[in-house]
């Protein structure tokens, strides 16, 4: 899903216009014992506590595209009748007034979450007129093809609130405040189907986690029976491992810099043609290297070498191997962080005999705070 399609999901979530149809829940605690659960009518609550359910449901549609958000596709075992493509098809259409099938839900995700503590399980449904949109992008209210039927889950952790001293109103005096379990943001937590170009696709799930690295791989496999991504961290570092051996001896500043840049382009012209979250599959990361300078003969295996370490037709996310907004350089004592349009004002030279990082400086030049003049290195005092 793009950026702009999870927003209109999440616009959805307002009091003046709510939709949403029914909430449910089930609070467990740190020995996996269902509490309580409980089956609502979301307009039957008082406003305060839908304001409270809206910023949970928000921020499990809140974060990156592509880390901390990403579209799922179901394994063949999610097909199968117990499968959880089928299952969550069902709990669809129940419109979540099947308490049987709402406790075998909720028995699969206490079986496969992994947290020691207690724990909310919150789901909705939802079902949704898509407005059509004219082709000056204005959205028609009054004219829709489709209806988004959906369900969002959301796992949130539940957490003890610190003791202190409350101010009373009644007797204008502070009091020890007791300890209230609070329910904490979204740890995880999925939309299912995913609304693609803007339609429904029962084939993925959007998935969502706070953690870019932890996925909660059981809740992955055994509650979506979805095949597992890998994380933002190990996409960078599979990435920087497959450079770091493809360049090999000829790695030089040059040629990093050079891949960055080409990598921030074609970035910018994928962006161009879709809003959808930048994927780069093996030979896309191999034209890039080529382009930076990295000979074609230490390239003869990177295809294979990258299938084996993101897997069969595997893809890493853009905004997980490049950083947009910084271009870094660490040597042991020093760390000099540049604006990525500006890598052009660093280079490295040969001085006295030994390798230096140059650095270009224009008019100004601040050191811890102060302003110094770069020609004679004199403070320049302010007005």
């Amino acid at each position: 899903m793009t950026r702009k399609e999870i927003n209109e999901i999440k616009s959805l979530y307002d009091i003046e216009d709510c939709g949403v149809l029914r909430l449910c829940g089930c609070y467990v605690n740190g020995e996996k014992e269902k509490v309580t659960t409980f089956n609502e009518t979301f307009l039957n609550l008082p406003e305060e506590e839908r304001h409270k359910y809206f910023d949970i449901f928000k921020k499990t549609l809140s974060g990156t595209p592509g880390k901390n958000l990403l579209d799922l596709e179901f394994n063949m075992g999610a097909y199968e009748e117990e499968g959880a493509n089928s299952f969550l098809l069902k709990l669809r259409e129940s419109e979540l007034k099947d308490e049987e099938l709402l406790n075998k839900f909720y028995d699969r995700i206490i079986e496969n979450y992994y947290y020691p503590g207690n724990f909310l399980i919150l789901l909705i449904n939802q079902a949704y007129d898509i407005p059509n949109v004219t082709n000056d992008n204005i959205e028609n209210e009054d004219a829709s093809d489709e209806v988004f039927s959906y369900i969002l889950c959301s796992v949130c952790k539940v957490t003890l609130s610190k003791p202190g001293l409350s101010y009373n109103e009644e007797d204008k005096n502070f009091h020890n405040q007791l300890q209230n379990h609070m329910v904490d943001v979204p740890d995880v937590g999925f939309l299912f189907p995913s609304f693609n170009d803007r339609t429904s696709n029962t084939d993925m799930t959007l998935f969502y986690t706070k953690d870019a690295n932890d996925f909660q791989h059981g809740f992955i496999e055994n509650v979506l029976n979805a095949n597992e991504p890998m994380g933002a961290a190990d996409q960078k570092e599979t990435f920087n491992n497959l450079v770091t051996e493809a360049l090999g001896e000829d790695s030089s500043y040059e040629t990093v810099k050079n891949i960055h840049e080409n990598l921030n382009e074609v970035i910018a012209e994928k962006k161009k043609e879709s809003s959808a979250p930048v994927m780069l599959d093996k030979t896309e990361v191999k034209e890039i290297l080529e382009k930076s300078g990295v000979k074609e003969d230490k390239l003869e295996h990177f295809e294979e070498k990258f299938e084996m370490a993101t897997g069969e037709d595997g893809k890493l996310a853009a905004t997980n191997i490049v950083p947009a907004r910084k271009f870094e350089i660490k040597t042991v004592d020093v760390v000099v962080k540049i604006n990525p349009d500006k890598t052009d004002l660093v280079s490295t030279q040969i001085i006295n005999g030994k390798q230096c990082l140059v650095i270009e400086i224009d008019e100004r030049l601040e050191v811890n705070g102060i302003s110094v003049n770069p020609e004679t290195g004199e403070v320049i005092e302010r007005d």
